[in-house]
């Protein structure tokens, strides 16, 4: 039985960045991955969506081109080579992440680990079983697709997992659930030309949102890429055959091609057999841990969507250090607890820190800036306009809490406003910093400036 000073379970995207960690650290290092290296992130779920939607966004703006004075005289997608792109994306971030594994002297076991003692792990593959053992062991499994008992089980009912990997659309589908996975696949489908439905039980889509933010993104898919969403009731009495997948929401019968089911993400521990290792999960299956990552069982940490925190692949990132550097002595700091969000739909959408639905819970007086993308001057030249960024900062310090955006480049603008909350900056701070002209990120400048009603280039606001 070889042993480890550390050995970690689940190369995905807590995982692997854990076992090099302690690599780094000079610990002699194990990982265990039973399926893919890179995890569901990498290989099944948050590269191939973007990698798809990138070529829906690229589709829609040919077809837009004329536009911009681009004429092209025949617009054809061909999903076969959308589908040979993702997978050569995958390919090439999956090798390398083994090759870093490697190359920081990880030891890879490809089998399924169970626990045997709190100490040591049996691993199952094709090669029979094999015993590992260390002091310090990270749980990383992730999750995976929730899909309830009443949906019945045919080909034509899919998680997005199995949608990920189809070979053609289909002409119409359902999207059961309204939050950012089902979205995201939503807006892709449609912006390739698929007749879309989405049908949520709650009162809205993508609900942890402001209602500004969503109103835009919910126009956006109703007005430009025809979608229809149905809200705040259930979809019933869902059936599958050979010529559709259909069911009943209230009185309306809604029917298509396929029903991509996406109502949420359940931790994985089957297989680890967690009792022998002195653990159990709580009641909604997550493993409970403290801000260091650690389980109730000394040596045995838990990071990730396995511990229901934050189910966000950065989140996991995040984690992956703070348990590896405190399994490995290292000086500890606890869990960030500033973590953006970011979803890929037409258009994106972003946040961070505290919405304005938040803040009112806490009692916090606050101010709010915005400013829209239609007002900036390289929104205009890219000919991408809709949308906008808010700021929230509490009125009576000035301090920015949190920010929201929703339009072009959203996903990668959040980050300026990640940083600016994190240094607690006050928004005369941000606006007095100088933002390169013309660029997509000097709204921030511009959002803060309008906190204050000083914004130079929007009208003065009506009181």
């Amino acid at each position: 039985m070889e042993t480890f000073d550390v050995i970690v379970i689940g190369a995905g995207p807590g995982g692997y960045p854990a076992a090099i960690r302690a690599a780094q650290l000079g610990k002699k290092t194990a990982i265990v991955e039973r399926e893919y290296i890179g995890g569901t992130c990498l290989n099944v779920g948050c590269i191939p969506t973007k990698t798809l939607i990138a070529s829906a966004e690229c589709f829609q703006q040919v077809k837009n081109a004329k536009e911009m004075g681009v004429t092209v005289e025949k617009v054809k997608r061909d999903y076969k080579v959308m589908m040979q792109r993702k997978k050569d994306v995958v390919a090439t971030l999956s090798g390398g992440v083994s090759q870093l594994l490697k190359a920081n002297g990880v030891t890879l076991y490809n089998g399924s680990a169970s626990f045997e003692s709190s100490k040591q792990l049996a691993i199952e593959s094709d090669e029979g079983t094999q015993r590992i053992k260390a002091d310090k062991i990270i749980i990383a499994t992730g999750s995976t697709s929730t899909m309830p008992g009443f949906i019945p089980k045919h080909k034509r009912i899919v998680d997005s997992r199995a949608f990920l990997d189809l070979k053609t659309l289909p002409k119409k589908l359902i999207v059961l659930g309204g939050g950012y996975i089902g979205c995201e696949l939503a807006c892709m489908a449609a912006m390739l030309g698929v007749k879309v439905t989405i049908v949520e039980l709650l009162d809205d889509v993508l609900l942890l949102l402001d209602k500004d933010v969503r109103r835009v993104v919910a126009n956006h898919m109703t007005e430009k890429l025809g979608i229809e969403i149905m809200t705040g009731t259930a979809m019933e009495k869902i059936k599958a055959d050979a010529k559709s997948a259909r069911g009943k929401v209230g009185k309306t019968t809604v029917s298509a091609d396929m029903l991509l089911v996406s109502v949420g993400r359940s931790p994985v521990t089957d297989g680890l057999n967690l009792e022998r290792a002195g653990l159990a999960t709580n009641k909604r299956g997550f493993i409970d841990v403290d801000e260091f990552n650690r389980t109730s069982v000394a040596g045995i940490y838990a990071i990730g969507d396995i511990n229901g925190i934050m189910m966000l692949a950065h989140a996991a990132t995040s984690q992956a250090m703070i348990a590896a550097d405190h399994a490995c002595g290292a000086k500890p700091i606890a869990n960030e607890t500033l973590i953006p969000g970011v979803i890929f739909t037409a258009p994106e959408v972003a946040l961070v820190g505290l919405t304005e639905a938040e803040a009112a819970e806490k009692g916090i007086n606050i101010a709010t800036g915005k400013y829209f993308f239609r007002g900036l001057g390289k929104a205009l030249a890219a000919n991408d306009t809709e949308g906008f960024v808010k700021w929230i900062a509490d009125a009576d310090t000035d301090q920015l809490l949190g920010a929201q955006a929703v339009g072009p480049h959203a996903t990668d603008l959040i980050s300026e406003a990640c940083l600016a909350i994190r240094a607690e900056l006050t928004a005369e701070e941000l606006g007095n910093t100088v933002h390169a002209h013309p660029t997509f990120a000097e709204i921030w400048m511009e959002a803060a400036h309008a906190l204050h009603g000083r914004a130079i280039h929007a009208p003065p606001v009506r009181r």
